[in-house]
């Protein structure tokens, strides 16, 4: 049991240094700062998806939504910039406004219509990533440059100092607030007893609906936000951008120490999943492997984390 406990708390973190240690031995261009610098920019939108994402695995439900509110978000700030003249922070606000709208519809037809969460978020999948198109019109609506072009841009000489761009700090901040509200908060405490047994907390005057609902909201604000910073990224917003990328959050989650069955996950561990997956997409590329050698390295990672994970919950059960 020692053990499982050990490898919860440390296994993500180990494994990430394994798979750094791994692809820094083929390629030193793995260790040098403009590498380091790239890995963190490209790690963030994933890894702030995944945040809201870990609230919902722990709650028991999942959102294969996420990239489509992604691609959905960055369309909206960047026609809020371009069609409308709003200003920047307003353009923020409101792409991270839609996305918790698509969360919320989410948690209300989950909660409410009682309708199952996989069919739910891969109705919305199909559905938010027309809007996106329909919005956009199909075409990337070109933001222009604003001060939210430097959110996830390369640092410039005279700015060093900052180690990282302001959209990777903000990543930080949140993940740190969003796991003091798990650990110290009664709805955190809410969530992972929703996710361990739903039953048992209704019984236990838990407010299940209304925390799901907060939850799948949540989820929606973070995915927006991630949009944001697609769109920062990007210089503009992409109606076919993060395609499949739902599954990155997903396997971030998994891969940083979240269980499907409910009840079990890590903000820091989330991030750390991210960054693995990161880690090995830009270890393959610079060793000049093919996308499909990329593609089964990261399947592999996966299966393992899942099988670590029904391990862990076989050994629990004896």
């Amino acid at each position: 049991m020692k053990n499982w406990n050990w490898l919860n708390k440390f296994g993500p973190l180990l494994a990430l240094l394994l798979v750094y240690l791994f692809f820094a031995a083929f390629n030193s261009k793995m260790t040098t700062l403009p590498a380091m610098e790239a890995m963190i920019l490209q790690t963030v939108i994933v890894a702030i998806s995944a945040i809201g994402m870990t609230l919902v695995i722990i709650s028991g439900g999942i959102d294969l939504s996420a990239g489509s509110i992604i691609a959905f978000g960055s369309v909206v700030v960047a026609l809020c910039i371009v069609t409308f003249n709003l200003p920047p922070v307003v353009a923020a606000f409101c792409g991270v406004f839609a996305g918790m709208l698509c969360g919320f519809l989410n948690g209300f037809l989950i909660t409410r219509i009682k309708l199952v969460p996989f069919i739910v978020t891969l109705g919305s999948l199909l559905l938010v990533r027309g809007l996106a198109k329909g919005f956009a019109g199909s075409m990337p609506v070109n933001a222009g440059e604003t001060w939210l072009s430097e959110l996830l841009a390369t640092l410039p000489a005279g700015q060093k100092w900052q180690l990282i761009p302001p959209g990777a700090w903000l990543m930080i901040f949140l993940a740190v607030l969003v796991a003091g509200l798990l650990r110290y908060t009664k709805i955190g405490r809410h969530i992972f007893a929703i996710g361990s047994n739903e039953q048992t907390a209704r019984l236990c005057g838990v407010a299940v609906e209304r925390a799901k609902l907060i939850v799948y909201s949540v989820a929606g604000a973070f995915s927006g936000l991630a949009g944001l910073m697609l769109m920062s990224y990007q210089e503009q917003g992409d109606p076919t951008g993060a395609v499949g990328l739902e599954l990155d959050v997903i396997a971030a989650v998994v891969i940083g120490g979240g269980s499907l069955s409910g009840g079990e996950g890590s903000i820091f561990g989330s991030l750390i999943g991210a960054m693995i997956m990161t880690v090995i997409r830009t270890g393959c590329q610079l060793n000049g492997w093919a996308p499909w050698v990329t593609q089964i390295v990261t399947g592999i990672v996966i299966v393992m984390a899942v099988t670590v994970d029904r391990l862990r919950h076989r050994n629990n059960h004896q």
